[in-house]
């Protein structure tokens, strides 16, 4: 049972950073914070092994270095970076490319549906829901965290945590 508890905290962490980019335009730090601090606890609890938690660690740190360098570069906001960092250690090497790769996918995606989106007069409906008209108007701001969470999610049951326990 404390199995899936473990499991549902990732997903859960992404839905709730994808929600709330969505309508804040925002990640709260709080969610990749508790994502690096549960995951020595989950590793322990699946039995990864002292290198395999040393591997997740460091493709997180590596992550994170590329992360911030985008940030510097304006290509990526800083919570996006953090979050980015938090969940490469509960993937790992195993499933991170993939996580890559279907994050880059659904960040395409996304960003043709808000050019389309952005482009089409502001309805007056929108007024009645604030983050609507936030979103329509965020020059050139795309909430990325949906697109961290798709690609997570799709990448998960390739995870060395996911595969521990199935």
């Amino acid at each position: 049972m404390l199995s899936y508890l473990f499991l549902a905290i990732l997903p859960a962490a992404l839905l709730i950073a994808s929600v709330n980019d969505i309508i804040e335009m925002k990640i709260p730090n709080w969610i990749s914070l508790m994502l690096i601090l549960t995951f020595p606890f989950a590793a322990i609890y699946f039995q990864l092994s002292l290198g395999e938690i040393a591997a997740s660690v460091l493709l997180g740190l590596i992550v994170l270095a590329a992360g911030f360098t985008l940030f510097a570069l304006n290509l990526l906001g800083g919570g996006d970076a953090k979050l980015i960092a938090a969940v490469a250690p509960w993937l790992g090497l195993s499933a991170f490319a993939q996580f890559a790769i279907w994050t880059v996918m659904a960040g395409g995606a996304l960003a043709i549906l808000l050019i389309i989106f952005r482009k089409t007069p502001p309805y007056p409906v929108y007024a009645h829901a604030k983050w609507v008209m936030k979103l329509h108007n965020a020059k050139g701001k795309m909430p990325y965290g949906a697109a961290i969470a798709v690609g997570g999610l799709y990448a998960m049951p390739q995870s060395i945590l996911f595969a521990s326990v199935i």
